[in-house]
């Protein structure tokens, strides 16, 4: 499957993977450091070689219209396509694929998501790009055995790629949004727009998507405006968390104050008109409940990365106003 992701060009293997398109010479890896170019072909070499694995709720992905009170078995490789200087899984992020740790196959992992009760199965930690042909063994298998399939990502990959996850069986995006065009202090190399493009190609293909706004003090606050209106275009319904950032690895700037979520948040919501706004990251009951957006009432309460609290009927809908609330998956079977 790998070798339909790439072009050959005089001996070097363009990869298609992600929309870095690295163009990758003779022996050498490309800037995720999983593939290589080896006897002008493109290998995976970190198919199955995994950093993490834990059962882990879906919630703190974060989904919160996706399947809501299950688990997911977690897993990640080593690596990244972005290499975002705040990040908080630096040790997997910024490593390279060890030679001396064995693949984890595809059958083992599914069979350890069954043993453990998960519901599901959720590429994480490091950036799922790197994983890309073993996610789509993984989560094809997964689906035979009544597992969904979701990611945690920056979203850069290429349609193809994208496509090819979603026929595996990938349901769930959460997808990180990094910055806006014109962000200079860090990722000026990315194309930001190309996030939100996969982000709704992800929606018309009939998957999930909730997106992901981590507010880096003095790094990328100024792009909100420009989110915020790309985000509308995905849809009203469309679930938008707003997290605050905290000091790690390269990055030392404060801790993004609460009063500027709060002022976010608020204008997410009166001037945009999205309907879903969270805030995350500061341990908030309040901001981390559901509300109906047409009458108020609250209606999925949540507390340390699960649901405590259901208040939707059995149809999805608002029990005082009949609004349908969008959720994917099926309704808590417990609290």
């Amino acid at each position: 499957m790998i070798e339909e992701l790439c072009e050959i060009e005089n001996g070097n293997v363009k990869c298609l993977v992600c929309e870095r398109n690295c163009l990758i010479r003779a022996g050498k890896l490309g800037i995720c450091k999983n593939y290589a170019n080896i006897d002008g072909k493109l290998v995976h070499i970190g198919y199955g070689k995994l950093s993490a694995l834990e059962s882990r709720p879906v919630e703190i992905k974060p989904f919160f219209h996706y399947y809501p009170n299950s688990t997911a078995l977690t897993f990640s490789g080593f690596g990244c396509n972005l290499y975002c200087p705040w990040c908080q899984n630096y040790h997997l992020s910024f490593s390279h694929v060890p030679k001396d740790i064995p693949k984890v196959p595809p059958e083992e992992l599914v069979e350890t998501a069954l043993r453990y009760g998960d519901e599901g199965l959720c590429a994480s930690f490091n950036e799922p790009a790197t994983l890309f042909t073993y996610l789509l063994d993984v989560f094809a298998l997964g689906r035979e055995k009544g597992l969904y399939g979701c990611l945690v990502t920056n979203g850069y990959f290429t349609p193809r790629a994208l496509e090819e996850l979603v026929e595996s069986g990938v349901s769930g995006f959460s997808i990180d949004i990094k910055g806006c065009p014109g962000m200079k202090r860090a990722l000026a190399a990315v194309d930001h727009r190309k996030v939100f493009r996969n982000a709704r190609k992800a929606l018309d293909l009939g998957a999930h998507v909730e997106m992901v706004y981590l507010v880096v003090t003095n790094t990328n606050e100024e792009c909100y405006s420009w989110i915020f209106e790309q985000h509308l275009r995905l849809g009203e319904d469309v679930p938008l968390h707003i997290n605050r950032y905290y000091p790690m690895h390269f990055w030392r700037e404060k801790e993004t104050p609460v009063e500027k979520l709060l002022e976010l948040k608020e204008i997410a919501q009166k001037e945009f008109n999205i309907n879903y706004v969270y805030l995350g990251n500061i341990g908030s009951i309040k901001h981390e409940s559901t509300y109906c957006p047409n009458c108020g009432k609250r209606l999925i309460v949540r507390a340390h990365q699960r649901v405590v609290e259901w208040n939707l009927t059995k149809e999805g809908r608002c029990p005082k106003c009949g609004k349908k609330i969008p959720i994917y998956g099926r309704a808590p079977t417990r609290l």
